[in-house]
């Protein structure tokens, strides 16, 4: 199922724009300016949470039956993705990445994870070690990481002052609202 987004835009909107040069090169034009002046508009920081229903539950009495999904402003996004490509490109061509780390990296794939993965195991055993894995998800660490240090370890990656002040103020007075009315329109669709 697609959403709409906070501001009521599908991914179809951008990407038809997209299609011409001069949206483009505004889009990247915003994408510098936000960065050049270390400011993320308050209006990319709204956010509004809805809850919906997983399917084929036998019963929607426990919150473990529900989905929370949050709903961004679509150009925000955009631009975010844009920085966020950008500020990879720099880290990954600086080496500042280590090279077992695979996971949100472009041109690193679940197969690369497993060859990995493999090749510790297998090394492992020629040594006659007895190897095993741990595995946790870390979906929600991003929400609970010490923006300073965050801050810290942008700076010490290289990024010149005016990214480390620009992700300074991305990661302020961010605001949820949860929607209740958008559950239920959503809800009222898929039935």
């Amino acid at each position: 199922m697609s959403t709409p987004s906070l501001d009521k835009l599908s991914w179809n909107h951008p990407k038809s724009v997209l299609k011409y040069e001069d949206c483009l090169v505004n889009i990247i034009g915003i994408a510098n300016t936000c960065i050049n002046l270390g400011y993320w508009p308050n209006h990319f920081k709204k956010l509004t949470t809805i809850i919906i229903p997983k399917p084929n539950k036998l019963s929607y009495d426990s919150p473990k039956s529900f989905r929370p999904i949050v709903l961004l402003n679509t150009l925000g996004e955009l631009i975010k993705k844009v920085i966020g490509k950008r500020i990879q490109f720099h880290i990954t061509t600086n080496d500042f990445i280590h090279p077992s780390q695979l996971g949100g990296l472009k041109f690193k794939s679940t197969t690369d994870a497993g060859v990995a993965l493999t090749h510790i195991i297998r090394s492992g055993w020629s040594k006659n070690l007895p190897t095993s894995t741990l595995a946790f998800d870390i979906s929600q660490f991003f929400p609970s990481l010490n923006h300073h240090l965050l801050t810290k370890i942008i700076h010490k990656a290289g990024l010149n002052n005016h990214v480390v002040n620009f992700f300074s103020n991305y990661l302020i007075d961010r605001k949820t609202n949860y929607s209740w009315n958008n559950f239920l329109h959503l809800y009222s669709m898929q039935m």
